[in-house]
C-alpha cells in the first residue's frame, strides 16, 4: 500500500473562512477516514482584514512536525497571500487561486488552477459566508484528497440546520468547478 501524505496551506485574509476551512478538512480527514491530520493556524496584524494562513497534514503515518515547510497544495483567496505563499510551494505541486481576488504574477513550477469560486458562491447562493465550502468543494473536485461526504459529515455536526442546504450547495458548486478544471 502506498503511504500518502498530503501538505497543505490554507491563506487568505481575515473573515474569509480561511482556517474553519482548514479545521474541517482536518476533522473530516481524522473522523470519517480514519487518517491522521493537524491543523496549525497564524494571523496577520488584525484577525478580519489581516493576512491568515493554516496548515494542514493528512497522512497515513504518524505526524511528527505540524507546520508545513513546501506544501504540496497552496489555495490563497488573496494577492497578498499569492505573493507571500507561492515560493514555498513544492515544485509539482497544486496552487489553487480565487479569480476575482488573485492575479498569477510569477510562474511557480506547479500546476495552477484559477477558478471563480467567489463570483460562482455569489451568483448561485447570494452569501459570501459559504466562499470557504465552495473552495473546499473545488480542493477536493481537483485532488480527490478525501470524500465529499466525510465534510458533509462534519458540517452537520458544527453548523446550525438552518445553514445545511447553503453549505451543501456550495460544497457541490466548488466539486463541479474542481471536477471540470481537473
Amino acid at each position: 500500500m502506498e503511504t500518502r501524505r498530503t501538505r497543505l496551506v490554507f491563506s487568505g485574509s481575515g473573515g474569509q473562512g480561511v482556517i474553519t476551512a482548514a479545521i474541517i478538512l482536518a476533522k473530516a480527514a481524522v473522523i470519517y477516514e480514519g487518517k491522521n491530520a493537524t491543523q496549525a493556524q497564524s494571523y496577520g496584524a488584525a484577525a478580519r482584514g489581516g493576512a491568515t494562513r493554516s496548515d494542514v497534514l493528512i497522512s497515513d503515518l504518524d505526524i511528527l512536525y505540524p507546520k508545513v515547510m513546501q506544501p504540496n497544495i497552496l489555495i490563497s483567496l488573496t494577492q497578498e497571500s499569492y505573493n507571500k505563499f507561492a515560493p514555498i510551494l513544492r515544485p509539482g505541486g497544486l496552487l489553487l487561486m480565487d479569480s476575482r481576488f488573485v492575479t498569477m504574477e510569477k510562474k511557480v513550477e506547479a500546476r495552477h488552477v484559477d477558478l471563480p469560486m467567489f463570483d460562482t458562491v455569489m451568483k448561485a447562493i447570494g452569501k459570501p459566508i459559504v466562499f470557504n465550502i465552495c473552495m473546499l468543494g473545488t480542493l477536493i473536485g481537483l485532488s480527490g484528497l478525501i470524500k465529499p461526504e466525510s465534510i458533509l459529515n462534519v458540517l452537520e455536526t458544527t453548523i446550525p440546520k438552518d445553514f445545511m442546504d447553503m453549505n451543501k450547495k456550495a460544497l457541490e458548486l466548488g466539486m463541479q468547478m474542481g471536477e471540470s478544471a481537473g
